[in-house]
């Protein structure tokens, strides 16, 4: 099987800014989720060309909400967390993506084989890789775009 990223990859995709808020980047996690039809994780964050200068993911900008010293605290059920989430979330809103989003980004070009970037994505635990080609974002590959790729030859 010879399939490179560019069969696979979606060319269709949505950016941020580093400059955006948190509480707008959530804001387009979910407008991009309802025009692509499904739920959108993560998005690579753009400088005003339109260069790759991150990525931010649901995981990110759950890392702010939850307490990170909780562990020290107790058990969940030992704290009380009625306004700890509202708290949380009404100070995550104002952070800017650039504060949080993943700045060392690792990519592949359109021409890399389907398996190399399988074995980065599972390697490195990444579940959305951009696709990039002389500085410019091309597309970007999906660990489920892939897996439903391979679902054809596994079944």
């Amino acid at each position: 099987m010879n399939v490179a990223v560019k069969d696979v990859m979606s060319r269709r995709f949505h950016v941020l800014s580093p400059q955006m808020l948190l509480s707008q980047a959530v804001g387009m996690f979910k407008t991009a989720g309802e025009a692509e039809g499904r739920k959108i994780f993560g998005m690579m964050v753009t400088d005003p060309e339109g260069r790759l200068v991150g990525m931010l993911s649901m995981h990110d900008i759950l890392l702010l909400i939850r307490p990170k010293h909780i562990h020290i605290w107790g058990a969940m059920e030992d704290v009380d967390i009625a306004g700890l989430v509202e708290s949380s979330c009404r100070q995550t809103r104002l952070i800017r993506v650039g504060d949080v989003m993943t700045r060392e980004v690792i990519s592949v070009t359109p021409d890399t084989h389907l398996l190399v970037a399988l074995d980065i994505m599972i390697k490195k635990h990444i579940r959305r890789i951009p696709v990039i080609e002389t500085d410019q974002i091309q597309g970007i590959l999906y660990i489920s775009d892939l897996f439903y790729h391979l679902a054809d030859a596994l079944t």
